[in-house]
């Protein structure tokens, strides 16, 4: 399965699969592929997610202790 670049195309990704399912575009056949594609990408983004938040707390408790000194 091939692995989105970035966050913010996972997300559209997310999107033109939901509204395909959402306005009956998707037949039966693709349904179960397209379903398997989105919960691939839905833990891609809380991946990104997860990572994104840990640098960002290493970051702040980096600046807080600076401060600190």
């Amino acid at each position: 399965m091939e692995t989105p670049e970035t966050y913010e195309a996972a997300y559209t990704e997310l999107e033109a699969i939901y509204n395909a399912i959402s306005n009956d575009t998707v037949s039966v056949d693709e349904l179960a592929e397209k379903v398997k594609r989105a919960a691939y990408l839905v833990e891609f983004c809380q991946a990104k997610l997860k990572s994104t938040e840990e640098e960002i707390a290493k970051l702040v408790g980096q600046l807080t202790k600076t401060e600190l000194e």
